[in-house]
């Protein structure tokens, strides 16, 4: 593709430019389609103030510039040291210029498993001053000298404190030593590795209460192992929603990402329901009457009904006593999650609360004496919501054990999503560390021209780092505990997120530079630490070194079969494609691949209004793709004349299976045969986004008891483990 220059219509203040560079805001970027474009002033200065940076006026931006290049010098530690293991990096500390200064690491303390509440001494390492001058600098009136010390190549793995002392005054930065890679398993290196990926909550069984839950996704590991030989199961977030309805249907906009959504717990299964009184046991039962024949509805699928039913029950459970040991265990639990478990409890607690009611001021900050009160008010709802978030995690443990004692070499895939909802529980545990006036969401592309708006407030940048990167640690901690592996939605966002200004279009916002060093640096270490596969989503505009760094990192990225070309457009040979990555035929923004196919991408764009471009174009180009596409499949003996439907979604499949990916996923819905679409970027209550229930190319249900006898299913598992 020819890359050129748009020419802009205005030219940028240089001072602004630099402004926004020091800040780690791009003022240009290029398209999709090859077009260097300028980002607008008016979307500068907004998240330049978002940032925390004025910049409403030539004067004001003067101003932040001067005082942005002595930010450094500020500080007599950076908040945030990042390093892979085995690098010895130098450390600048500030300090009164000539004074002497100390510097030291003291190491994470080991966990001693015959002790767990045993604090362990801390090891502690002096740093060795390098003979490095910096010429010193008057900030703020006061003369600063640069020292520079060398944390040394042989530190641990994990999460260190660095300390510095110079005259009575005293700094502490965290201090994080990271993997160089991370090392695919063997049973992953030398074995042709697949699995399913599936939407939880559409794979419903005759005992589900209208949602696919933890339950079914223990039995459809189990069986998509025994019966179909896959490695793994791929899952979308299932990430917290509202503790109240309505909820947010949408799997990518969570209140939380580092807690679940009960939503997917399996009441019978929870131990105290065994013993329940015969009364209790009846209203139980008697919550589950109304969701009963949901399971069998090809319709949307009502998420707010099945909580509704669901969340009587799990508050009579709940009521139920719990041994000493299981009550010490819950206890337990509830230590180790600490505050952040106990903030996201008190959100939901306080939602219940309030209601629809307004909150007070007070209530929106968790420090505040008001939430203290609170707490202390509702603690029993802050109780009930730790509680589920412990038999939640009880039943994400049983789903991946029962996986790999099936036989998965990988077992449950977790995913991660970008953001979470403006008005959710992290947002209001965590607003220190989240931007303000704008929102995440991705410039036009090739799929979605009018770009996109996720309404997700962003990480800010220094924030977080000045945090430890605390609570992103906590986040993926969370999400890897009983994970194989970790898929991380739009991983793009780790090394630059598009920022858009409140009220402002999706086309019209600007990246914003993130320390990707330390993000995948964080990623890779807790990954390491549970055992876990990292999968980089990195499809969408990229630069394209940032695949050559995930690779190095060992980091798979994502290939999907139709967006893969060479070129001129064609598509690429399946020997061409990356081998560490994670090779699918579709993804869960187009339709399932008999519908896609069929053209139906096209026409639901056109009904909803999304497309940019003349329909009979779009038309003209779909039916390239695929004429293009049959040739090519025909060229490699893959199908003969005149394909039946299932045979071209057979051969894609084994397409994918050709190349030399480390994974290959296949959607349950190309299994069936669904042709219906989960989700159509760029809208809303337009279509039934995240709502629809598997099915079969006619719409009728597929339970999960009849899943493994579907002919479509085993025919295209056979072609997965078909020798090459």
């Amino acid at each position: 593709m020819r890359c050129v220059s748009e020419p802009s219509q205005t030219d940028l203040p240089e001072p602004l430019v630099q402004l926004a560079d020091a800040h780690g805001v791009a003022s240009d970027f290029w398209g999709f389609d090859g077009t260097k474009r300028q980002v607008r002033a008016s979307t500068l200065v907004a998240v330049l103030e978002a940032l925390g940076v004025p910049a409403s006026s030539p004067e004001k931006v003067a101003v932040s510039l001067e005082h942005s290049r002595d930010d450094a010098w500020r500080q007599m530690l950076p908040p945030t040291v990042v390093v892979r293991q085995g690098d010895a990096i130098p450390v600048p500390v500030h300090v009164v210029d000539g004074a002497p200064v100390e510097v030291w690491v003291e190491l994470e303390a080991e966990q001693r498993p015959a002790r767990p509440h045993a604090r362990a001494a801390r090891e502690r390492r002096d740093l060795s001053q390098l003979d490095v001058f910096v010429e010193p600098r008057t900030v703020d009136g006061r003369p600063v000298g640069r020292a520079t010390f060398e944390v040394p190549a042989d530190l641990p793995l994990g999460w260190h404190d660095l300390h510095a002392e110079s005259g009575g005054t005293q700094a502490r930065a965290t201090l994080v030593v990271t993997p160089r890679r991370l090392e695919l398993p063997e049973a992953v290196v030398d074995n042709p590795t697949w699995g399913f990926m599936a939407q939880l909550y559409s794979v419903r069984s005759r005992a589900s209460w209208g949602v696919g839950d933890l339950a079914d996704l223990a039995d459809l590991a189990w069986l998509s192992a025994r019966e179909a030989g896959a490695d793994f199961v791929l899952v979308n977030p299932l990430h917290a929603a509202e503790p109240r309805t309505p909820m947010t249907p949408s799997p990518y906009l969570p209140t939380s990402r580092r807690f679940v959504n009960p939503l997917y717990l399996r009441v019978e299964d929870i131990r105290e329901t065994a013993y329940l009184s015969a009364a209790d046991r009846s209203l139980v039962e008697w919550s589950f009457d109304p969701v009963r024949d949901l399971c069998t509805d090809p319709g949307p699928i009502d998420r707010d009904a099945a909580w509704e039913a669901k969340k009587a029950a799990l508050e009579v459970v709940f009521a139920a006593p719990r041994s000493t040991a299981r009550q010490a265990s819950f206890e337990a639990f509830r230590a180790e999650q600490g505050r952040g478990l106990e903030d996201f409890a008190t959100w939901c607690a306080l939602v219940d609360h309030y209601g629809d009611r307004d909150w007070p001021p007070g209530a929106t900050d968790p420090s505040s004496p008001t939430v203290a009160a609170l707490r202390e008010h509702v603690a029993d709802r802050v109780e009930f919501y730790c509680w589920l978030q412990w038999v939640a995690d009880e039943q994400l443990r049983v789903a991946q054990r029962t996986a790999r004692e099936a036989g998965m070499t990988v077992g449950i895939m977790h995913d991660l999503a970008v953001g979470v909802h403006s008005e959710g529980a992290d947002v209001w545990a965590n607003r220190a560390v989240l931007a303000t006036g704008v929102s995440v969401g991705a410039p036009p592309d090739m799929y979605n021209q009018q770009g996109q708006n996720w309404s997700q407030p962003p990480w800010h940048p220094r924030a977080l780092a000045r945090a430890g990167y605390g609570p992103y640690r906590d986040m993926l901690r969370t999400v890897l505990r009983h994970a194989g592996a970790i898929r991380i939605d739009h991983v793009i966002g780790l090394f630059r997120l598009w920022w858009i200004p409140g009220g402002a279009r999706a086309d019209a916002g600007a990246y914003v530079r993130y320390d990707h060093e330390a993000l995948i640096g964080i990623l890779c270490l807790e990954a390491h630490r549970a055992g876990a596969i990292v999968i980089g989503e990195d499809l969408g505009v990229f630069e394209p070194w940032v695949r050559d760094y995930l690779s190095e990192r060992g980091v798979l990225g994502t290939s999907v079969l139709w967006f893969e070309r060479t070129d001129d457009g064609a598509p690429l040979p399946p020997e061409e494609y990356r081998p560490l990555t994670l090779a699918t035929v579709t993804t869960h923004d187009l339709p399932p691949t008999a519908g896609y196919l069929a053209g139906e991408h096209v026409e639901l764009r056109d009904r909803l209004g999304v497309l940019t471009e003349p329909v009979a174009d779009v038309r003209r180009a779909a039916r390239a793709e695929r004429d293009a596409m049959l040739a090519f499949l025909a060229e490699r003996g893959l199908v003969g004349e005149d394909p039946s439907e299932r045979e071209l979604v057979e051969a894609l499949h084994r397409l994918v299976r050709q190349t030399p990916a480390a994974l290959v996923g296949v959607s349950l819905a190309d299994a069936v045969g669904e042709r219906r679409s989960q989700n159509q970027p760029g809208t809303n209550t337009e279509y039934p986004n995240w709502k629809v229930p598997l099915g079969d190319a006619s719409g009728n249900v597929v339970l999960l008891e009849d899943l493994f006898d579907n002919a479509r299913l085993r025919s295209l598992a056979k072609a997965m483990n078909d020798p090459l």
